[in-house]
């Protein structure tokens, strides 16, 4: 395993849509267990494959409840709405609110090449949807809620 480094806002990488991963291969495996590595020690609770200069669409995540390695992640239901603060490690000291589903359910592959599908909500939920949007060149920045009358 190995620290990866970790693109930051501004890094035209970021912008840009992931492919499927079509085998999984020891590169991938190998991708997943770097960038579980360089999540933890970044203090982050996901990480997807771009922030990371691979445009494959990979990536974990732990709230707190143990490891999640999604490949090829979709989300296919989702369920009420959560206004709540974002940081991300790729944007490195800003943070905002942006609106997400609170109930979130994903289908992709694991490090098999079973599909599985699994639900998340609140936290778990946003980090899907946050990860998610990364494959798809999506920051949460551009999703933050403006108070445009000022407070």
């Amino acid at each position: 395993m190995a620290l990866r480094n970790i693109r930051e806002y501004g890094d035209e990488l970021l912008r840009k849509k992931s492919r499927k991963v079509d085998v999984i291969d020891e590169r991938i495996i190998t991708l997943l267990r770097d960038m579980e590595e360089t999540m933890y020690a970044a203090d982050g609770v996901g990480l997807a494959a771009p922030q990371v200069g691979v445009l494959k669409r990979v990536v974990v995540i732990d709230v707190g409840q143990g490891i999640i390695k999604l490949i090829n992640p979709e989300i296919i239901e989702t369920e009420g709405s959560d206004i709540d603060t974002e940081g991300c490690l790729s944007v490195p000291g800003e943070q905002g609110e942006v609106e997400r589903p609170y109930k979130v359910k994903v289908r992709a592959l694991n490090e098999k090449g079973e599909e599985i599908e699994i639900e998340g909500e609140g936290l778990l939920a946003r980090a899907f949807c946050h990860e998610i949007d990364h494959l798809d060149g999506v920051l949460f920045v551009d999703k933050t809620i403006t108070n445009e009358g000022g407070k």
